[in-house]
Order: structure tokens, then sequence, then C-alpha cells
């Protein structure tokens, strides 16, 4: 899978990510620092990444906007490093590789990650 690595992350994803067969890049490598969230996600839409991301505001611009893609696979823990966390974040994109593919945001936390298909539908 293509992926882009949010800039709340360290450049340090790109090497385990891609021992693990994926095509990541860190956003330092192809956008502005200062750049929106929204304008990183319409650069992974553009060019198919999915975005690896600490922010939770990815998951609130996809429930906003009834996208289909990008999907998202958000960390939501304390320590983000790839030291405490890469062998669940491989983990969850093994399984939940044909849905990330389809579009969906995916959310891990220190136990459990779980899957959301996209649009994600507001409650009404």
């Amino acid at each position: 899978m293509k992926i882009l690595i949010d800039m709340n992350l360290s450049p340090r994803w790109a090497p385990i990510l891609k021992s693990a067969g994926h095509e990541p890049v860190h956003w330092s490598q192809v956008g502005a620092p200062d750049a929106t969230d929204r304008e990183i996600m319409e650069w992974a839409r553009a060019n198919h990444h999915l975005v690896f991301t600490h922010d939770l505001d990815f998951g609130a611009i996809l429930a906003a906007s009834d996208a289909n893609f990008p999907s998202v696979f958000q960390i939501r823990t304390q320590d983000i490093s790839p030291k405490a966390l890469s062998a669940i974040v491989l983990s969850s994109l093994e399984q939940f590789e044909e849905r990330l593919i389809e579009g969906a945001l995916v959310t891990l936390n220190e136990k459990q990650a779980r899957a959301r298909l996209l649009p994600l539908r507001r409650k009404s």
C-alpha cells in the first residue's frame, strides 16, 4: 500500500513500513510543513495514498466530507513511537488491508484496532 505518514508522526516509521512491503512517504518529503489537514487529505486522495496519523482531525474530516477515499489509519495512543507500536501497526495494516484499499478509517489503540468503511455516515 502507498502510505502518507503525517507530520505528527516520525519519519522513522518509513523504513518500518517499507520493510513490510508498503510504499511510505513522509509528508515532509512532499508537502509544506504548515499544510492544513485538508491539503494533506487532498494530496493523499490525488496520489492514492492512505493517511497514517496521530491527528484525530482526519477522522472528523472524513465524517464531514462523506468521502470514500483516502483511507485513514489513526493511532490513538500516548506513545506513538515505532519502537512501541510497530508490531501492532504492521499487524493491523495486514488485517485491514482489504478494507483500507476499499476505503476505511482504521483506529488503533494499545489493545485493539477497528475499521469503519467509508463513507462514514453521520447518525441522524
